[in-house]
């Protein structure tokens, strides 16, 4: 279990994008239903709610105190998180008795004017800085309602955003973020949500203006990124090669190696040993590094596939070319057929990102290759049983870019379109906005390996520019003051090449998100040292841009509710595939024992779950739209079979992740000191929410 000060996990490369729904001060009580204290005292509960207890947020310079008449306190750190047990005024001052849970824990005293409330815990964090305008906090929220009402924001966002680059100042504004990224576990930062309310461009897009707190750790570590309307720090050549000194790169390969793909695993072997001699030469041994993991399908149902998954070659511990060869050596296509044409991808996706050390590197790729689509998550022969889009999450959460380069062999022609979809969800990309999908059409092994090539080269190559502070572009010290785009053009594509080319231009500029996330930990890049502003989801200029990422803090007792109305939600739909009445009158049910009175429950066919009371207080008000709360007897009927059936398996692959947060003891954090370990939290994804 880590402090929340030192480990935070957010997905900053994966913006989750907000739904349209007008955002009030969102609440998340202490339990999802009930709460058990250790002692007689309990928090106060939110005014107008059952179940959600009152919390707040320290500001820097919070003192907490033995009494009210205490002269002094102990100073707390800046965001912690208190429940409120008892609010009272003592000589013209309010004052807050507060506790590190909901479990009768008091702590002590401290004055209101040094909180701010905190109901929801939901948090945000900055998406990568790559190819998009900076996030500007400004004092007010009137400057951000006039930029979207201009037809054409780019002018005035830019006459601003220079006054505080090259004055380091502009008086609606009260800081800039950092220009590198800011990495949550070297130097944590809340961005907690005070409030939030969706708007309409002029250009005719949804965007959420939001009132943010925002406090990083302090650690007297001078950060160099532009805080505080601070201008921009100079880049030189020089600055470049002491910062990019320990930069390197991870290439690993996931390779598919059922019977079919006997070609192309020595044409992958043939691409890594020929760049290895290249990198050699170039005295980049220890910068560019491959690895390879290789996987098959289930053994239970095909002993003779020998293995689900395999690691060949950690990129950690391999040498050089002669080495990568060597443990590759044994690697050959199964003798046997797999059960089915799809395979188990994503076991052999997850063992790569669970087993390499991929914080020991600056840049971060997978790619897999594949003739076959991947076994999904609520398939019985599933080893992981996850979807393709969460393992995407956790590749985000590592900071990993995922590649596919699907084999679209002649043998697989009817199974091209569904390994098309998961593999575009598995891959996309949100610095580029795209999937990293990249289709080898009748499976040819010359065009197979030509994309082996030039992917594995152009990684090297940017490894080679930004460790020897070169000015090229794509470097991330090369960025303009426009937002981290290039200064000099990509160069044109050409009409008998343009997918390769493509796919070199996307891994140019990926390499550069690569770089800004690798530049915020060397630096020490910190979120603004500001405590509130106002800020959009949106870019202001490009406003299918999202500048932030948002998670829902989540605790032990909220999780293992959620996971518990989830499957009983489940179940019922199981039941509801013969008997939709059936359903519901379960659901009632389970209302009632819950403590919601059943006779109050609209006995109409059109009952929705969210009238039920299942988990209404908990999600209500969340900027998302549930699928779950939504649902009503009357849509569930209108549905096809498979309409059903596919609502479950959704269901089913939502509480195998709730079991791994569960299980995933590095990303669950204290958010208070002497805290009981119920309310320790897990950073949940809006979309992983039911």
């Amino acid at each position: 279990m880590k402090h929340i000060a030192h480990r935070m996990a957010a997905a900053i490369l994966n913006p989750v994008r907000l739904t349209p729904l007008i955002l009030a001060p969102v609440v998340l009580g202490a339990s999802l239903f009930s709460a058990h204290h250790a002692h007689g005292a309990t928090p106060l509960k939110v005014e107008n709610k059952t179940s959600i207890y009152q919390r707040v947020l320290t500001v820097p310079g919070c003192e907490l105190a033995e009494q009210m008449s205490s002269r002094s306190g102990k100073p707390q750190p800046a965001f912690t998180r208190f429940y409120v047990y008892q609010r009272q005024e003592f000589n013209g001052a309010k004052w807050l008795q507060v506790g590190p849970d909901s479990y009768g824990n008091t702590s002590g005293w401290m004055k209101a004017d040094c909180t701010v409330p905190w109901n929801m815990q939901m948090t945000l964090a900055f998406t990568n800085p790559a190819d998009r305008h900076p996030l500007l906090f400004f004092k007010d929220r009137a400057p951000l309602d006039d930029l979207f009402a201009e037809e054409e924001p780019e002018a005035p966002f830019q006459a601003i955003l220079q006054a505080v680059d090259t004055k380091g100042r502009h008086p609606q504004v009260v800081s800039r973020e950092p220009e590198y990224q800011v990495s949550l576990e070297e130097n944590f930062y809340l961005l907690p949500v005070m409030e939030a309310e969706e708007t309409f461009t002029e250009q005719g897009y949804r965007a959420r203006i939001l009132k943010v707190a925002s406090v990083s750790k302090q650690d007297g570590a001078g950060a160099k990124s532009a805080t505080n309307g601070n201008a921009k720090p100079k880049a030189s050549n020089e600055n470049a090669k002491n910062l990019f000194k320990g930069f390197s790169a991870s290439i690993v390969f996931v390779i598919d190696s059922t019977i079919s793909m006997g070609p192309y695993i020595e044409r992958t072997k043939e691409a890594i040993n020929s760049i290895y001699q290249v990198i050699e030469k170039k005295e980049l041994l220890d910068k560019v590094k491959f690895g390879l993991v290789a996987y098959r399908s289930s053994v239970a149902a095909a002993p003779g596939l020998e293995y689900v998954s395999k690691m060949y070659v950690d990129p950690v511990t391999v040498k050089d070319g002669k080495d990568f060869l060597e443990k590759v050596k044994t690697l050959k296509p199964a003798s046997v057929s797999s059960k089915t044409f799809n395979e188990d991808a994503y076991a052999g996706v997850m063992q790569a990102l669970d087993d390499i050390k991929w914080n020991e590197f600056g840049a971060r790729y997978l790619i897999l290759v594949t003739d076959a689509g991947a076994l999904d998550g609520d398939d019985a022969l599933s080893g992981t049983g996850l979807s393709a889009s969460q393992v995407k999450l956790e590749a985000d959460y590592r900071g990993v870019a995922i590649y596919a380069l699907h084999l679209k062999t002649s043998s697989g022609k009817n199974n091209h379109a569904e390994a098309e979809q998961q593999y575009s969800e598995l891959t996309h990309n949100a610095v580029l906005n795209k999937p990293l999908y990249f289709p080898v059409e009748a499976g040819d092994v010359d065009r197979f390996g030509r994309k082996v090539d030039a992917l594995a080269e152009a990684i090297a190559a940017q490894v080679k520019l930004a460790y020897s502070g070169e000015q090229a572009a794509g470097s991330a010290l090369n960025a303009n003051p426009e937002y981290g785009r290039c200064k000099k053009p990509a160069p044109p594509v050409s009409a008998d090449n343009t997918e390769d080319e493509q796919l070199l231009q996307d891994t140019l500029l990926l390499g550069h998100a690569m770089q800004l996330a690798y530049l915020g930990e060397v630096t020490g890049a910190k979120a603004p040292n500001v405590f509130e502003g106002w800020i959009s989801d949106r870019d202001i200029v490009e406003q299918t841009k999202p500048t932030v990422d948002v998670r829902v803090l989540l605790t032990k007792s909220q999780l293992s509710d959620l996971s518990d109305i989830v499957k009983q939600i489940a179940d019922a739909a199981n039941q509801g595939l013969i008997s939709p009445t059936d359903m519901f009158k379960k659901l009632q049910s389970l209302s009632a024992t819950m403590g919601k009175d059943a006779n109050q429950v609209k006995q109409v066919e059109s009952t929705a779950l969210s009238e039920m009371g299942l988990m209404g207080e908990y999600i209500e008000g969340l900027p998302y739209l549930s699928e779950v709360l939504m649902l009503d007897e009357e849509t569930w009927k209108s549905w096809s079979g498979l309409q059903q059936e596919k609502f479950i398996r959704r269901l089913n692959t939502k509480l195998k992740y709730y079991r791994k947060y569960n299980d995933d003891v590095d990303r669950w954090v204290s958010l208070a000191e002497g805290s009981d370990p119920r309310e320790h939290v897990y950073p949940v994804p809006l979309e992983m929410l039911p």
